[in-house]
Formats: C-alpha cells, structure tokens, sequence
C-alpha cells in the first residue's frame, strides 16, 4: 500500500512539474510585435489568449499593451476607455517596478507616440526613447528589429540612433 500511495504520488508530481514547465514558457516576441503593429483584432485577441495562457516575466506589460492596443477597435467610448486605462495601468505598474526594462519603456513609447491627444498619454516619450536608446544593445533580438521597423513611423526613434 505505502509503495503504491509513493508511486502515484510520484508520477503527479512528475506530471504536475511538467505542465508548470510548459505553461512557464517564453513570449513569442515576434508574433507579438507583429500583431501589435498589425493592428488586426483577430491577431490581437490571439495573442491576448495565448499570453494569458502562459506564466512569464513580462506577462503584465505584454499584455497590457496588448489591451491598450486592442482599445482602438472596441465598440462603444466607455469600453474603448476602459481597456485603455486598464492595459496602461498593467503597463505603468510593470513600469514602476522595473524603472530600468527598455523592453517596458519601449511598449509605453509606443503606446504614447500613438495615442489620441485627448488622452494625455505622452508625458514620457523623451525619458523612454532616451532608455532605449541606451539599452538598445542588451535587448533580445525580435525586440531590437521591432525598435527598427518603429522606427520608421516614430518621432522620438531614428534608425540612426541605432548604428
């Protein structure tokens, strides 16, 4: 009986170690980047499921941008407000505690260089593009071609300042 009790206890935690393994796993940072400069509410919501799906880091900011994003395509005033305010307060409280991740400051950049004026987004584009500027060496490489191509479209972000 003892040996039986150890054998399925054994073969749980084997088993119960190996879906927190998969469900730990790393950001697709490409398929991200790709559907938030996309910007197709399918690839959006996609990405949102698959994220909060999935244990990480960077969890929080990724998808609170995701949701920031996803707000310009939601039906209705209050719930465009709604999910905008609820992905930037994610974002900023990411942002508060790792005052130094260029990966975090370059979602907000993002996010500040494109929201309506009327929303008062922008305080923080120079401080940000300042630290991914600086930082810009040290980030994983989908991030770096993802700072490239926005570069394109940014004002605060040149190629340039990356050679």
């Amino acid at each position: 009986m003892g040996n039986r009790f150890l054998l399925v206890a054994l073969s749980f935690l084997l088993y119960w170690n190996a879906g927190a393994q998969s469900s730990s796993a790393k950001v697709d940072r490409k398929a991200f980047y790709a559907a938030l400069s996309n910007g197709d509410m399918n690839k959006l919501n996609d990405q949102l499921k698959k994220m909060e799906s999935l244990s990480f880091e960077e969890k929080n900011a990724f998808t609170g941008v995701l949701k920031m994003r996803k707000a310009e395509f939601a039906k209705g005033l209050k719930t465009k407000l709604d999910l905008f305010k609820s992905g930037g307060a994610q974002l900023e409280d990411e942002i508060a505690k790792h005052k130094a991740n260029a990966e975090y400051r370059f979602l907000r950049l993002i996010m500040q260089e494109n929201a309506p004026a009327i929303l008062n987004y922008n305080d923080n584009i120079e401080e940000d593009a300042k630290i991914v500027k600086a930082s810009y060496a040290k980030l994983p490489q989908e991030t770096k071609a993802a700072i490239l191509d926005y570069c394109k479209k940014s004002k605060a972000l040149k190629v340039q300042d990356f050679n």
